[in-house]
């Protein structure tokens, strides 16, 4: 049977014994099972030593996930939802993103253009029409 594992992106898939799981108790609404219930999760990920991350795409996420990383983990926590299992689900929902987004490539460079003849135009009828109006509000001329 194949090692399940978390889809980042393309072929890019987290094995699952790279992932660290922790739970403890989350605050809020509960009921009478939120004193008992370990539904909080924390998921880790060493990013900075993982063998399955490519070196140029882990080296793009170390540098724009450089502030949530400690010691090359990153780190994200559930705990908007009553159940360990939804909370794990939006756990594992969450790191993907975060990696995904991390590393993306950088969007194509802008190419500056210049504006067109006919915008220039209308920029600076504007701004005569605009003067006009300012030069009425002045006294009146004897």
């Amino acid at each position: 049977m194949p090692e399940e594992g978390l889809p980042v992106r393309g072929s890019l898939v987290l094995p699952e014994r790279e992932l660290h799981w922790r739970f403890s108790r989350a605050s809020g609404p509960g009921g009478q099972g939120v004193n008992t219930t370990d539904s909080r999760v924390e998921l880790s990920f060493d990013l900075a030593g993982s063998p399955s991350v490519p070196e140029a795409l882990r080296e793009r996420a170390l540098g724009r996930l450089a502030n949530r990383l400690v010691d090359g983990v990153l780190t994200v926590v559930a705990s908007e939802h009553r159940s360990q299992l939804r909370n794990r689900d939006a756990a594992r929902d969450r790191l993907a993103t975060t990696l995904r987004s991390a590393m993306a490539p950088d969007p194509p460079k802008r190419c500056p253009t210049r504006p067109t003849a006919g915008s220039q135009r209308r920029r600076l009828d504007a701004k005569n029409r605009r003067g006009a109006i300012k030069r009425l509000r002045g006294r009146p001329e004897d």
